[in-house]
């Protein structure tokens, strides 16, 4: 979720309205365009992202989504399935639903409610955010509208909107509105907790806690801040060795993607500024927000403009420019695929590298 401009009518609007009412599909026989332009800036970007690469358009009429998430065959998350096996699972925030892309069907609704499950009508950024698969597999959800990380208990075919709480208070508070989470090996999930569910954002009466946090909930469910020193944090993502915590900020006067380093017992050290986007802000539409890593460690990062791809040692090596704001990317399939959210838009590009686990 990034910080937006995004009118309380249309919001509402939107919230009541029913996923079938918009042009969600686009199946893998149906046609396909491809839009923005692949960013060289050094050779080694060759070796990732083929020449030839397009960034295709597979799903198109949402809203705003989000946190995408591959699921493989069998739903565990170290099983590998082939280019075919398993299926995308991403959030369209406004519409407070989770939505399912696969080769055979294109996009359709998945679930619903999915990120606020009460009865009085609210308006804001009330569905999930943020998904990710635990240890043992299971829907991970960064509900914004419940406030709380929560778990789906139920089916993975056909599901029912059953969650479980995983954590949803720190020090007796209620969160925010945890926003991208992640697995470590260890079975603790870490998560960031910006504003922006709340209905009146940093300014909202219902706001408990007196800052924006990064957490980790032990497999045992105690909570654990982190860090409360960035402004906004958002997207999250381990290095592949998983001594490197990567967690973006997308205030707008600062926007950054930092990089911590794990100490052994979980916590956090001092982190250091892995990228600043405040020339790319300058210039393009968007901010600091989701991030994932392939298995050489090279970070993709949703930035202003598109996806901006580093090496390890945070050197820019290229972007995927998309021309639309883009919030989201996670690999799938086999493992070389990129899907990216890009505001009302679902796209696929192929690389030559390989997702984390692949």
């Amino acid at each position: 979720m990034r910080p937006r401009c995004f009118s309380l009518s249309i919001a509402l609007a939107l919230c009541c309205m029913s996923p079938f009412d918009i042009e969600y599909a686009r199946a893998e026989n149906d046609a396909t365009r491809a839009i923005g332009r692949v960013e060289r800036l050094d050779p080694a970007l060759d070796k990732l992202v083929p020449q030839d690469a397009k960034m295709e358009v597979i799903g198109e009429g949402f809203a705003w989504c989000e946190g995408p998430v591959w699921v493989r065959n069998n739903t565990h998350p170290h099983r590998r399935g082939d280019r075919g096996g398993g299926f995308l699972l991403f959030s369209d925030i406004p519409n407070n639903a989770i939505m399912r892309w696969d080769h055979k069907s294109g996009v359709r609704l998945y679930l619903k409610p999915a990120g606020y499950t009460g009865n009085s009508p609210r308006g804001g950024e009330s569905g999930s955010n943020g998904l990710t698969l635990d240890r043992q597999g299971r829907l991970i959800l960064c509900q914004h509208g419940d406030r709380r990380v929560a778990r789906l208990d139920s089916a993975w075919e056909n599901p029912k909107p059953k969650y479980v709480t995983v954590a949803g208070r720190y020090d007796g508070k209620r969160f925010n509105s945890p926003n991208d989470a992640v697995a470590h090996s260890s079975g603790a999930i870490y998560f960031t907790d910006p504003p922006y569910g709340l209905e009146k954002n940093v300014d909202d009466p219902a706001k408990e806690l007196p800052h924006q946090g990064v957490y980790r909930i032990d497999p045992d469910g105690k909570v654990t801040l982190l860090t409360k020193d960035l402004e906004r944090p958002n997207g999250i993502a381990f290095a592949p060795d998983e001594k490197t915590l990567y967690v973006a900020n997308s205030h707008g006067p600062r926007p950054i993607i930092m990089a911590f380093p794990v100490k052994s017992d979980g916590t956090l050290g001092e982190g250091r500024e892995f990228f600043n986007a405040r020339d790319l802000d300058a210039q393009l539409e968007g901010a600091c927000d989701g991030l994932t890593v392939d298995k050489h460690g090279n970070l993709f990062a949703t930035t202003p403009g598109g996806v901006t791809i580093f090496s390890p040692d945070g050197k820019r090596l290229g972007s995927l420019l998309t021309g639309k704001r883009t919030s989201n990317c996670e690999f799938g399939e086999d493992g070389s695929t990129l899907f990216i959210t890009a505001d009302d838009l679902l796209l696929r590009v192929p690389l030559s590298t390989k997702g984390v686990g692949y």
